[in-house]
């Protein structure tokens, strides 16, 4: 399948989500410029790799988490292509027994359901209540691919631009793990 590749949000909203639009608005807020695709949706990282290649990147896995007790919320950018084992995590953030979080909490922190997570989502955690963590091979990337809150979009971004200019703008700062 051949994606076609835009620069910038879409000149109109018809038929997008509120969520999506408020991504681009604040990209185009913040003077980020960056690359779009609009495609099915898809639910897996295989599925991804016709838009990777499109928009030259390699997208990364967006895990949304949280401890036993469901009292704290992380959410984990990573190689795709990486395992996730929790217990080397947990080690390193000090929290034991992590699961992924369910449904009802992508919604009610992120603004976000599931196939969709997306470091984009922190723009609605207003509360702070998510941390951050980026796996230090994601970290290294000169561009970002992820999901605009939908996973009917994917877009490219650079790296430099989410750390200095994304994260400020919500609030959030992130711990770097290895995976």
């Amino acid at each position: 399948m051949t994606y076609k590749v835009y620069s910038g949000a879409p000149e109109e909203s018809d038929g997008r989500l509120d969520r999506e639009m408020r991504v681009y608005r604040m990209l185009s807020g913040l003077g980020i410029e960056f690359q779009r695709v609009d495609h099915e949706a898809v639910p897996t990282m295989e599925a991804c790799r016709g838009i990777d290649q499109a928009l030259g990147i390699d997208m990364c896995k967006n895990l949304f988490l949280t401890n036993a007790q469901k009292t704290k919320f992380y959410l984990l950018l990573m190689p795709g292509d990486k395992k996730f084992k929790t217990k080397d995590l947990s080690k390193q953030i000090q929290s034991a027994r992590l699961s992924f979080a369910g449904e009802e909490y992508m919604k009610e922190y992120l603004d976000i359901l599931p196939g969709a997570v997306s470091i984009m989502g922190l723009m609605n955690d207003t509360g702070h209540s998510v941390q951050l963590l980026i796996d230090r091979d994601i970290a290294r990337e000169e561009y970002l691919g992820c999901h605009p809150c939908v996973n009917t979009s994917s877009i490219r971004v650079a790296m430099k631009d989410v750390l200095e200019k994304v994260l400020p703008y919500t609030g959030h700062t992130y711990q770097l793990v290895e995976l």
